[in-house]
């Protein structure tokens, strides 16, 4: 039992119950703030300012989309964005494309401004706010990627998150980009896996980290979110050495305490094209962890809610990761430990001992049923049953998972990256969002 209780708890982490926790005292707080906001009115009684004078509206956002050999996918991005806010505000940098790209997004009726030589997204994302000098004609600056499409309320929900002046950022929330049946079985694995870690993490961390009283969000993801216009200036964007620039723009806003930022998982939804091959998926994990450890190495630690936040996150980190690697041999040499000693050929001996404290029974359980459980709350969150038959899949994809971050955290230490990007595989879609 006290073997399938530590896989359990390094299955699940200290992290998903602290920040689910969190995630369900906000909703408490914010139901009793809503039900006292609806008596005020009913009872007519006059209060302050309404927080609507500090939300931006529509025409104040400028929506930047840094592309990079992107003609599959541009064209579906662009209409999706264009009948949510009018053409004239969507900037398209075109950085050091070799195909129809600039082509596709002038047509569209974008703002274009095709770049040479390939600086890399972030350095992308700089030339657009300089070009078009963006910080001084608009309030907010929204960050898209070219193969990502933005819900229908995307803007109605998001920009009623900054409800306070002290908000300085909204994370988008990610949901995958289905292709629908036409998905081979290793496509719709690895899609709704990718899909079940953003239910998992969206809803269970990032929303407890979201809290007033927290403040303790980690990425603003650079799919689909936004900025205040007012404290890009303020942030290192295109920082040299690092693979992504998501992370390293919400540790400044931490670490520079430029303001608050704001997450909903019923907000800002946008939907995204995630890998369907193992290779890709494999390469775009890669480099979300690079990122991640280049990003944290680059920063000191402070002593505030962030810094202990993430203190107990990449602790907890490291250790699931070496336990979820080392679970494989151990599960190995545990299984013929037992096998020989049920078959009555050894008795007594290290294979034995190992069997002994770590019976195979116990440690396959102690992953497989709460990573159960995730797919399951994530079946229900995505309206998607069929996960429940894919989550049978799950578990080696954890541990692969944990084997890539260890393997990045050693790489992050051994070097830096350029920055410069090669687009990710893009597949053309005709799936309808909403």
């Amino acid at each position: 039992m006290l073997t399938f209780a530590i896989v359990v708890f390094f299955t699940i982490g200290l992290n998903t119950l602290v920040w689910t926790v969190a995630g369900l005292s906000r909703i408490a707080v914010e139901a009793t703030r809503a039900l006292r906001v609806r008596r005020r009115r009913h009872s007519g009684r006059i209060f302050p300012a309404d927080a609507l004078d500090h939300r931006p509206s529509r025409s104040d956002v400028a929506v930047v989309i840094a592309a990079h050999n992107e003609e599959t996918v541009i064209e579906e991005t662009l209409r999706a964005a264009g009948r949510l806010i009018p053409p004239y505000q969507i900037f398209v940098v075109s950085d050091g494309s070799s195909d129809r790209t600039v082509e596709l997004a002038r047509a569209a009726g974008a703002n274009v401004y095709d770049l040479n030589p390939n600086r890399g997204k972030a350095g992308a994302i700089v030339a657009a706010l300089e070009y078009f000098d963006l910080a001084g004609r608009f309030d907010v600056v929204m960050l898209l990627d070219a193969d990502t499409r933005l819900a229908d309320d995307y803007f109605e929900t998001g920009l009623a998150l900054f409800d306070s002046p002290d908000v300085v950022a909204v994370a988008g929330r990610a949901t995958t980009l289905l292709d629908g049946p036409k998905q081979g079985l290793e496509a719709r694995i690895l899609t709704s896996y990718r899909e079940r870690v953003y239910i998992a993490m969206q809803f269970l961390h990032k929303f407890g980290q979201a809290a007033r009283y927290a403040d303790a969000v980690a990425i603003v993801p650079g799919f689909a979110s936004m900025y205040r216009s007012r404290i890009l200036a303020h942030i290192d964007i295109a920082a040299e050495g690092l693979t992504i620039e998501d992370y390293n723009m919400t540790f400044e806003v931490h670490a520079k305490k430029l303001g608050r930022i704001a997450f909903h998982p019923f907000a800002s939804i946008a939907h995204t094209q995630d890998p369907d091959t193992l290779r890709d998926y494999i390469k775009q994990v890669r480099r979300w962890n690079l990122g991640f450890w280049q990003t944290l190495l680059r920063h000191k630690p402070r002593l505030n809610r962030f810094w202990a936040a993430l203190a107990l996150f990449v602790s907890e980190l490291a250790i699931s990761s070496i336990v979820m690697v080392a679970l494989v041999p151990l599960l190995v040499v545990s299984t013929l430990g037992w096998g020989l000693e049920a078959a009555g050929l050894v008795t007594t001996g290290a294979l034995v001992d190992v069997a002994t404290v770590a019976p195979p029974l116990a440690l396959l359980l102690g992953v497989v049923l709460p990573d159960y459980a995730l797919t399951l709350i994530a079946a229900v969150v995505a309206k998607r049953p069929g996960y429940l038959v894919l989550g049978l899949a799950y578990p080696p994809l954890r541990i692969l998972d944990a084997w890539l971050c260890l393997r990045a955290f050693v790489q992050a230490r051994s070097g830096t990256s350029t920055g410069v990007w090669q687009s990710p595989t893009r597949r053309a879609t005709s799936s309808v969002v909403s």
